[in-house]
């Protein structure tokens, strides 16, 4: 590892997060893991889904190897401004359509496509009963 250590902001960081640009921070310390995208054993989406944030909690929680650890070192750029690493990212729930309990257009779709059928064959057989020549 470099003596003097670059010290990168989170803005920067977090904006390498791409297949051909991607950067890691894990335990502090800044990785520009790209040239490890098609080679990780996880694949490349894991080490996606780990960019923009503190990776560190995604990384022990697999449990990494001693050499995977050792190998890390190759892909070590510098440090992260502590300062400019937000505290805790918040959680932004997808925009979802509204849940409507009162689905009565649909409801009363469904039922008309199961009971006109229905009151056409009772007129048929009304017809043909009464019409019936003994």
């Amino acid at each position: 590892m470099a003596s003097d250590p670059k010290v990168h902001k989170f803005e920067e960081v977090a904006q390498h997060n791409k297949t051909k640009d991607c950067w890691l921070i894990v335990s502090g310390k800044v990785y520009d893991v790209t040239p490890f995208m098609d080679d990780h054993p996880g694949g490349d989406e894991v080490l996606l889904s780990a960019t923009g944030k503190d990776a560190t909690n995604d990384f022990e929680d697999v449990g990494h190897s001693d050499s995977a650890r050792e190998m890390m070192e190759q892909y070590y750029i510098g440090e992260i401004d502590a300062a400019t690493v937000p505290l805790k990212r918040t959680y932004i729930p997808p925009q979802q359509t509204p849940h409507n309990p009162d689905k009565t257009p649909e409801f009363v779709i469904k039922i008309l496509q199961f009971l006109v059928p229905l009151l056409i064959l009772g007129l048929a057989f009304a017809v043909r009963h009464f019409t019936k020549q003994e």
